[in-house]
């Protein structure tokens, strides 16, 4: 087996690497609303770690999920609208633990 072909992290080969999983379940995300210009609201994702969790996929997945525009940057995820209610439970099933997502009302 060539060296590119293994995970420098866990050491397994990358089509069976669980370095992405693993860093899901140990982040402390916080969900919060922002109030910008002419009172449009953003709720905001953060304490994602963009090294380890692919922001670009992940925050397609959550426009496709919530019908919203948005982008990430700066690593935190931007999406128009207030959706603090709904995002916890696609980010369960997106693999984040459940306890450690924040949602402030």
């Amino acid at each position: 087996m060539l060296e590119d072909e293994l995970c420098m992290v866990c050491g397994l080969p990358q089509d069976l690497c669980v370095c992405e999983e693993i860093a899901k379940e140990e982040q402390i995300i916080r969900v919060f609303m922002v109030k910008r210009r002419y009172g449009k609201k953003y709720t905001l994702v953060t304490g994602i770690d963009p090294n380890e969790v692919d922001l670009s996929a992940l925050a397609k997945k959550l426009k496709s999920k919530l019908a919203c525009g948005g982008t990430y940057k700066e690593g935190r995820i931007e999406l128009q609208g207030d959706h603090r209610f709904k995002i916890k439970e696609i980010l369960e099933n997106s693999g984040f633990a459940a306890n450690n997502i924040e949602v402030q009302f």
